[in-house]
């Protein structure tokens, strides 16, 4: 599918990838609709598309409230006139062990809370499931051609203080499969899905690390450097473009060595 022309919705539009790829899609020829609830990331995002010559709406949106998600694309639908790119970025992470004994006691002193937990669940797991059903329905009631890119993690691996992001994460590597086989089942032909799971992405949140928890994530990856936003795009891109690719989630990590897990 050509991206030129195409209307992008992608959820966590503010910052990071979300930021990312409404930018460089838009620079390919796509309308963008960029949702999130920090307006001023937003308006950041939007200003440099138009800048460049670009078309694109912000819409401000909790993708955890069903309501604001069906808003969003009937925003999208409104402004463009179609939907055929869907990425929900939007995603966040609240690290904890689920319990931690004291080195003294030998009692659990912290532990992950219920809140921690369900709060990696509601916008990770719940938003990505009503962005992608609220889009699907446009897209088969329309019969409008698209690409549907859930974004998992390398950490679907497992990783140590992350039983809540890492369970979500796992489990959206896998919706590509499993949504490809019930749109085989159900005979919708317009729809690809292709999720993409990225390593240690060179983001705000990393870069403002201290320089020796930075040093610890860097060593471990392959290729010896974070991973630049730009080339989790270009893998969005490539299978947007490429027809053949559907029913799959595609690892852009640079190679990271994981440490810490049971074998």
């Amino acid at each position: 599918m050509e991206i030129k022309n195409k209307v992008a919705v992608i959820t966590g539009g503010a910052s990071g990838i979300g930021a990312a790829c409404a930018i460089q899609l838009a620079k390919k020829g796509a309308k963008i609709v960029v949702a999130d609830l920090n307006e001023e990331g937003l308006n950041n995002t939007i200003n440099e598309i138009k800048n460049a010559g670009g078309e694109a709406i912000a819409v401000k949106a909790n993708v955890t409230l069903e309501e604001e998600v069906k808003a969003l694309m009937d925003k999208a639908i409104d402004a463009f006139g179609a939907i055929n790119i869907v990425i929900p970025s939007a995603g966040i992470f609240k690290d904890s062990f689920m319990v931690s004994p004291d080195r003294e006691t030998g009692k659990v002193n912290r532990f992950m809370s219920t809140d921690q937990f369900m709060a990696v669940i509601n916008v990770n797991l719940l938003g990505s499931f009503l962005t992608i059903r609220e889009a699907s329905i446009k897209m088969i009631d329309n019969n409008w051609e698209g690409v549907i890119v859930p974004i998992s993690s390398i950490n679907k691996e497992g990783q140590l203080g992350q039983l809540n992001y890492s369970s979500t994460k796992t489990a959206i590597s896998l919706w590509p499969k499993i949504l490809v086989g019930e749109f085989h089942a159900k005979k919708v032909k317009n729809i690809r899905v292709v999720g993409i799971a990225p390593g240690y992405v060179e983001t705000p949140i990393l870069l403002g690390m201290k320089p020796e928890v930075l040093d610890s994530i860097v060593k471990d990856v392959s290729v010896g450097r974070l991973i630049k936003a730009e080339e989790i795009v270009n893998a969005i891109a490539f299978s947007i473009e490429n027809d053949a690719m559907t029913g799959t989630t595609i690892e852009v990590s640079g190679g990271v060595i994981a440490k810490g897990l049971v074998k």
